[in-house]
């Protein structure tokens, strides 16, 4: 503690046992020099202009060598809070914020805090108090921000889907073309079976696997050409006229 004469306080801070206090004139302020942990409110525009809202919890001591100078130039704990910890909390959130953006702050939370943990550690160091450490109880951000995101997310999500049907537009097209060529390439070697040795043939055998997957009847006619290196042709004449 720290023992005032006359509201005065003297110089040596009071520790454990037994001291003489001088009556009537003397008063004797107690600090508490364990770890005090305190929730302080800070505000700040991030780099972008956006508007960015925080809640720190800080733990933190006050350094016994100078309990008497708190003393003088702050009074009670209380004073040192409201009038040291809380603006210096709010400067050093300011400082943070600004170096990036709102997303950044965001998305790069630890980098946030570490800017934060720096500047509130130099800042407070001045006024006698120990940061132990500090924790970001929450970020919040503007509804305009809110629903930009949102915006955001929606679009990305709408350009994934256009790029999705567009491969597969691709993929389809691809598959046309490539069953276009198979069978033009099939009508070609059909073609020259057919003018080489044995085409015929090739075509009766054709037409007869054809009308069994049609389920049709087979052919019932035969036809001769006058040529005998030539080879029948079949056809049905149920579907003829006499």
């Amino acid at each position: 503690g720290v023992m005032s004469i006359l509201g005065k306080a003297q110089e040596g801070a009071l520790l454990e046992g037994i001291h003489f206090k001088p009556p009537l004139v003397s008063v004797v302020d107690v600090y508490d020099v364990t770890v005090q942990k305190f929730e302080v409110p800070a505000e700040s525009l991030t780099r972008d202009l956006q508007s960015l809202q925080s809640n720190f919890a800080i733990n933190f001591r006050i350094d016994p060598s100078r309990v008497v100078e708190i003393r003088r130039t702050q009074g009670t704990l209380r004073n040192l809070v409201a009038k040291v910890i809380a603006p210096q909390t709010q400067e050093a959130f300011k400082i943070a914020a600004a170096l990036r953006t709102i997303e950044e702050s965001i998305t790069k939370r630890t980098e946030l805090k570490q800017d934060f943990d720096q500047a509130l550690d130099e800042r407070l160091e001045r006024y006698g108090v120990i940061v132990l450490d500090t924790s970001i109880i929450d970020l919040n951000f503007s509804k305009e921000f809110a629903q930009s995101v949102e915006n955001k997310q929606i679009a990305e999500q709408q350009a994934r889907r256009a790029v999705y049907v567009a491969q597969e537009a691709d993929q389809e097209a691809q598959a046309e073309i490539n069953r276009a060529k198979g069978k033009a390439e099939a009508q070609r070697l059909l073609a020259a079976t057919l003018k080489a040795q044995g085409g015929q043939l090739v075509l009766q055998k054709e037409a007869i696997e054809a009308w069994r997957e049609g389920g049709s009847q087979m052919p019932e006619v035969l036809v001769m050409s006058g040529d005998s290196t030539e080879v029948p042709f079949l056809f049905n004449s149920s579907g003829t006229t006499p």
